[in-house]
């Protein structure tokens, strides 16, 4: 008797789906996941659920939490660098560097997914020092487009007074008025409100 292909044994396996872009669904997902629930809420059936990947190719890629969820960061931090330095690209001088400032912190409810992954990602690198390595690399970014309108030095306090202002937008019931927000980073850049 020959044997039997184990592929016509039983019911036939379904064919493999060709999905290069699932890694990155699956990225994309675990960083929802993380706006939704916080670090702590991560787990890779939630992130399979949402990738709507099965939960074998989320630990087929991803053999740990930890690991899943430093490589969501890294995928945050890469793309909010390049978004960070898009909306700087035009400015030429300190005014219109005072204007993108403004915006920043006037548009963090419509940039709410963004602003709480970067919280996200400082309250995670507080307890894991795996993760210090990502928000240096934030800051760093960050603070060279700021840099170039202010120095290294200014920049510094320009990106830790911004952060600031964002956590307060967020937090905030209704939006600080515009003029107030204007005169407060006027001030810290020495221009008039």
């Amino acid at each position: 008797m020959e044997q039997e292909d184990s592929r016509t044994n039983g019911a036939r396996r379904r064919p493999r789906r060709h999905d290069p872009a699932r890694r990155t669904r699956v990225l994309d997902a675990t960083l929802d996941v993380l706006v939704s629930d916080g670090a702590a809420g991560i787990t890779h059936r939630k992130v399979a659920a949402r990738a709507d990947v099965p939960l074998g190719s989320v630990t087929y890629h991803f053999a740990s939490l930890a690991e899943l969820q430093a490589a969501a960061f890294a995928r945050y931090v890469a793309l909010r660098a390049e978004e960070f330095a898009a909306a700087f690209a035009e400015v030429r001088d300190r005014a219109g560097l005072l204007d993108v400032l403004v915006a920043q912190v006037r548009e963090v409810r419509e940039r709410r997914r963004s602003a709480v992954l970067g919280f996200e990602l400082h309250l995670a690198a507080l307890r894991d020092p795996a993760l210090r390595a990502l928000t240096e690399e934030w800051t760093a970014a960050s603070r060279a487009v700021l840099a170039r309108f202010t120095g290294p030095v200014a920049a510094g306090r320009v990106d830790a007074f911004l952060e600031g202002l964002i956590l307060h937008a967020l937090l905030a019931p209704t939006p600080e008025p515009e003029e107030s927000t204007r005169a407060a980073l006027a001030g810290l850049l020495d221009l008039p409100a």
